[in-house]
């Protein structure tokens, strides 16, 4: 994977304009849900919604988020769905509270409800991130265009339950099959009436993606630049890298065979981080903050120097 010269973009939001590429922006994760695969329950309760979910976006902006991305469902395999009225429950009175005591957040919505989207929205958040592309709900394009929102895109491969069940991918298919469907999304988002200057991508990392699977996606990151969007690296804690980590020699004594927890993820979601942003990552979306900012100080100083 070679390092790019990252392209520069104005992404326009709902009400202002956010550039993107002169330096790595983080978007940190708030998962106000019970079942979430890395932070379910952590922060949120019924009996402490929102104060608890407000305590953690007030972390996360300290440490230097440049935006929140609230989501009110896990989309993890075997995850209880939702009602609207329950998702709509859980995010509107947190999206509320951060913009009660930081006024300027920028807020993104993590759904692929349309209806949750418009309601998200219409409260303040500027961004609608949708992790099956607009695909799982035929309004949301639509919703997006009239909203005027910005919008990322991601790739995902069937839906959480059959995530088990997939067929395997193999290597030589990852990129093209992401490319390929990504690039049905653009045309499809487009055709709705999204202007392009709203878009960003994301791959989907561990979206439909097994294990190793995701390896030519990183490897090949800077492939995603032929689409002239701005590109998402969601890779934070992810179960890939956990499985990488297992399988390392050095390691195996001291794992012992066990899965490494979501906090001894943390260095391996850094290096996959960096290789990213050198690869021309424009954001990235993580639970880990402060690491998150660390590691785009660096990189970002290696696409400079060169």
């Amino acid at each position: 994977m070679p390092f790019v010269t990252r392209p520069r973009f104005n992404w326009s939001l709902r009400t202002r304009t956010l550039a993107l590429g002169q330096r790595t922006l983080i978007m940190g994760i708030l998962n106000v849900t019970p079942d979430s695969f890395s932070d379910g329950g952590h922060f949120y309760s019924p009996q402490h919604a929102p104060e608890r979910a407000l305590a953690r976006a007030l972390k996360l902006l300290d440490e230097g988020a440049d935006v929140l991305d609230v989501g009110g469902e896990s989309t993890r395999p075997n995850a209880t769905p939702l009602t609207l009225e329950e998702e709509q429950s859980r995010i509107l009175p947190v999206i509320q509270s951060i913009l009660e005591h930081r006024p300027k957040t920028i807020l993104s919505i993590d759904t692929f409800h349309a209806s949750t989207a418009r309601r998200a929205v219409e409260a303040g958040a500027e961004i609608v991130n949708d992790v099956s592309g607009h695909l799982w709900d035929p309004d949301m394009s639509t919703t997006c265009a009239e909203l005027h929102c910005g919008t990322i895109l991601m790739h995902t491969r069937g839906r959480p339950q059959d995530w088990p069940t997939l067929p395997p991918l193999p290597p030589d298919e990852v990129l093209p099959l992401v490319l390929t469907e990504l690039a049905d999304r653009i045309k499809a988002a487009t055709a709705a009436g999204i202007p392009r200057d709203k878009i960003v991508l994301d791959p989907g990392f561990g979206f439909g993606k097994r294990l190793d699977e995701n390896y030519p996606l990183l490897a090949h990151f800077d492939q995603l630049h032929r689409f002239h969007l701005p590109l998402v690296a969601g890779v934070s804690r992810k179960g890939f890298l956990a499985h990488t980590l297992t399988q390392h020699p050095s390691l195996a004594v001291l794992l012992n065979g066990a899965t490494p927890s979501m906090e001894d993820r943390l260095q391996a979601t850094t290096a996959a981080n960096v290789a990213a942003i050198l690869a021309g990552a424009h954001i990235l979306r993580t639970h880990d903050v402060r690491p998150a900012v660390e590691a785009a100080a660096i990189g970002d100083r290696i696409l400079a120097t060169r």
